[in-house]
């Protein structure tokens, strides 16, 4: 748990009128008109109610498009004033910070290779001491639910009680449909160590590809978190940036139509019936631990006699046949092959662990 957070609910500080958080607007500010003309496509949509664009990109090379700088913040308060929706940029310095507050930027938002450095986290904090301005604080590239939950920490700690966590999804080296991994547990642990702070999920850098956004947008709100960032642009395929994630805001329109917002809480005999299977699943998790408790007495048998009769601890042609055997066995009980291949995996360590421990006491 993290009890130092002072969190405001998202209720208390934006309207959302029931429907989750939703955030949409081009990756970057590429033109005025680009920005007033999506902007007013998307003031169409009820369900937004923030604006966002890059004013400044932090490219991987040099010679890139690296955004249009403080002229895009001028346009963004156009925006403001014809249409009515909040505005949202990322900033990268205090120099950034600056120049937003200078032309009355609405919402801060950290990005994801900012978050991976504390330094540079602390420098934006130390720029915000006294600002009451709402910031989102975006994943770290790599999945480090710390380095995450300590930069919402820094921010927090400087007296701003309006933030975000936004899950934009992780870098994942083995191959995967999706541009950064989503790994749900990441945000849900952070949901768990912080149950008062928002989270919202950005499909979009997730997705990388914008015929999944629709799949990973649902996803997000059947795990209960609190909205979408989605980027949205008049013309994706000619976008100077991300052109392949981004959609129109008529698609955005599509999208939001076919998504289900399911009930956190329902009726008096839905939580009864909830609570009977909850129980039931208590129950065999405590029968489940007691089993591996008891394999594990096993493998420390098994460790011992290999250590008696000096026999090698690690036997790949058996460890080869238990995969294939329960692989078979679990895949016919319909378990998940992904599932079932980590979870072999993490015993497996667990058990050479165990008998490493007992060569060691020799």
């Amino acid at each position: 748990m993290s009890p130092k957070l002072k969190i405001l609910p998202l209720s208390d500080w934006i309207v959302t009128d029931g429907f989750p958080l939703l955030i949409s607007g081009p990756c970057s500010a590429e033109s005025e008109q680009q920005l007033l003309s999506t902007a007013k496509e998307l003031a169409g949509i009820d369900e937004l109610k923030v604006f966002r664009a890059g004013i400044w990109k932090p490219r991987t090379r040099p010679g890139d498009f690296e955004g249009v700088g403080e002229k895009g913040l001028i346009w963004l308060n156009k925006v403001k004033e014809e249409t009515g929706l909040l505005t949202a940029v990322e900033v990268a310095d205090n120099s950034h910070v600056e120049l937003a507050l200078k032309h009355n930027v609405d919402i801060l938002w950290l990005g994801a290779r900012t978050v991976v450095n504390p330094f540079s986290v602390q420098t934006i904090a130390d720029s915000l001491k006294g600002v009451d301005i709402p910031i989102m604080v975006k994943n770290p590239v790599n999945p480090d639910v710390k380095l995450w939950l300590g930069a919402i920490e820094r921010i927090n700690e400087i007296g701003i009680n309006k933030i975000i966590a936004i899950h934009r999804g992780f870098h994942y080296f083995e191959k995967s449909p999706f541009r950064n991994a989503p790994m749900w547990e990441i945000p849900i642990e952070l949901k768990r160590a912080a149950p008062n702070l928002p989270i919202i999920v950005d499909p979009s850098h997730i997705c990388g590809r914008r015929e999944l956004i629709e799949s990973i947008s649902q996803k997000a709100l059947d795990l209960e978190m609190d909205g979408l960032m989605i980027e949205s642009h008049l013309d994706p395929d000619n976008a100077l940036t991300d052109s392949a994630q981004q959609i129109t805001p008529e698609f955005l329109r599509v999208i939001l139509k076919k998504l289900v917002v399911r009930h956190k809480k329902g009726d008096l005999n839905f939580q009864h019936k909830l609570e009977e299977l909850r129980t039931e699943v208590d129950k065999l998790d405590g029968e489940l631990l007691q089993i591996l408790a008891k394999r594990m007495d096993i493998i420390d048998e098994i460790g011992e006699y290999k250590k008696d009769n000096d026999i090698t601890i690690l036997q790949m042609k058996r460890w080869a046949g238990i995969i294939a055997d329960r692989m078979s066995i679990g895949t016919h009980m319909g378990i998940d092959n992904v599932f079932l291949k980590k979870l072999l995996n993490l015993i497996h360590k667990e058990s050479i662990q165990r008998q490493e421990d007992i060569f060691r006491k020799r």
